[in-house]
């Protein structure tokens, strides 16, 4: 298979971009590191009649720490993130980043496409929405506008980014402080192929070891990532025990909506995902614990 026919336009700034978004309405898409766009359009799944190239734009390409957020731009490329100094202050990209495709993969793809890609099983999206990351966007239209992650998944491959406007920069969520853990984990047929089921835990201890703040989520359990906030928030001060673990994990995964197809059942993936969520959550209690104990001693 091949694309269809298209015109390319490669943007001279932001300014420009959004010009050409708004010229060409919803026959055009951008693109940066093209790691998901290009086999959809190979496969004409996808059929842009104009790609506009942002991926040259300095201006979407910071990464810098500010006021508790690690900001990065919508072109910072997967591998940067993975390798940046700067990145190590948010840890669970440290151990998810590796999960995406391959090192050739994370080469070209990079942070704001996959977020607007909004497939439902990768890695990034998951991690935004459990850190609560913030979207900002721009457009000719109606200027820059902010949204949090859970806002901007809609379902699969589809978002509430406007054709006309633009994903600028992300503001991933700093935590400080000791007592702190996180752990990643999927299942997928080989390495490199989308996850059949992904989770994540990031988990902070007070002194007494009791929770004082948790997120968990699962990827590809549905049209979205599942974040779990208002389950995370009910056992706010509590022992994490294999008991309450359970308890999470059991009702966590009752909320989500599994599809089967030719990889595995929806009852399968379920009890994948509860698998994977458990030990993210224990695995995320031992660094947390092991924290505060460095801490002490």
């Amino acid at each position: 298979m091949k694309a269809a026919p298209f015109e390319y336009h490669l943007a001279e700034n932001v300014n420009h971009a959004l010009q050409l978004l708004k010229e060409y309405g919803d026959d055009v898409k951008l693109i940066a590191g093209g790691q998901s766009l290009v086999p959809m359009m190979a496969m004409r799944l996808a059929k842009p009649g104009h790609l506009v190239d942002i991926h040259r734009l300095a201006e979407l390409q910071e990464l810098s720490s500010v006021d508790g957020l690690l900001r990065t731009g919508a072109t910072v490329k997967q591998c940067t993130l993975e390798q940046h100094p700067l990145a190590k202050q948010i840890p669970l990209f440290g151990i998810a980043l590796p999960w995406i495709g391959h090192q050739q993969t994370r080469n070209r793809g990079t942070v704001g496409g996959s977020l607007a890609h909004a497939d439902p099983s990768a890695e990034l999206p998951l991690i935004a929405s459990l850190l609560g990351a913030k979207i900002h966007l721009q457009s000719i239209h109606t200027g820059t506008r902010s949204c949090l992650a859970k806002e901007l998944f809609l379902g699969p491959m589809w978002t509430n980014i406007e054709p006309h406007e633009c994903l600028t920069q992300i503001d991933w969520p700093i935590w400080s402080g000791s007592g702190i853990g996180h752990a990643f984990e999927e299942t997928s047929i080989r390495q490199g192929d989308f996850a059949m089921a992904s989770a994540a835990t990031q988990l902070q201890l007070d002194q007494q070891q009791k929770i004082a703040r948790l997120v968990f989520g699962v990827g590809g359990m549905g049209g979205t990532p599942f974040s779990f906030d208002d389950l995370a928030q009910s056992v706010m001060g509590q022992d994490l025990n294999d008991d309450l673990i359970n308890h999470l994990c059991e009702t966590a995964i009752q909320l989500t909506d599994p599809a089967s197809d030719l990889h595995a059942s929806a009852p399968y993936r379920r009890n994948l995902a509860k698998t994977l969520l458990k030990r993210t959550m224990r695995q995320a209690l031992v660094v947390a614990s092991e924290s505060l104990r460095t801490l002490s001693s």
